[in-house]
């Protein structure tokens, strides 16, 4: 894998892991960090406006779009039919950061903190049969477990943790 650390948030849908990450990102800039984020979308999106130049060049058949500004750029590929880059290929297009935040991809090997919500305890938690989640972050008490438990906004705990993990090295 990658050589930059890279830590994963993981739950089911609207456990609360986009608040989780924001948080995270938020507190570890607050300490000076160099943060990146990845987010898993399990549906097509497009970040792109219809009728805008950038559109138009997607549409008639490029590859790939930058769309350049002096605040930000951003890089659009287009898949037609590929399939989708795993998330080393994805880790391997980013400048270089103290830490790497990834949203989703629930199966990949890194260390992970899974997200439960009380409202969504139907759903068959992660962490039994998922040997890289490190911890839990919830909004009601987990018992049923050896991990560390968070509730989960405790920001800075969650990021106190994550920091203490040796096979991170964020310092």
């Amino acid at each position: 894998m990658t050589s930059q650390p890279v830590f994963g948030i993981v739950g089911w849908k609207n456990s609360g892991k986009t608040g989780l990450t924001a948080r995270l990102v938020e507190e570890f800039t607050r300490r000076g960090y160099r943060v990146s984020t990845i987010k898993h979308a399990h549906h097509e999106f497009d970040i792109d406006k219809v009728g805008a130049d950038s559109f138009r060049h997607r549409e008639a058949g490029a590859h790939e779009v930058a769309i350049v500004s002096d605040t930000r750029f951003a890089i659009m590929h287009e898949l037609r039919g590929d399939p989708e880059p795993t998330l080393e290929d994805i880790l391997a297009r980013l400048a270089p950061a103290d830490l790497v935040l990834i949203e989703g991809y629930k199966r990949e090997p890194v260390p992970k903190i899974e997200v439960r919500r009380l409202d969504a305890r139907s759903r068959e938690p992660l962490a039994p049969n998922d040997p890289h989640v490190v911890a839990i972050a919830a909004d009601h008490p987990v018992s049923d477990t050896s991990l560390p438990v968070f509730d989960l906004n405790d920001t800075v705990a969650i990021a106190d943790f994550i920091c203490s993990l040796p096979q991170l090295a964020v310092t």
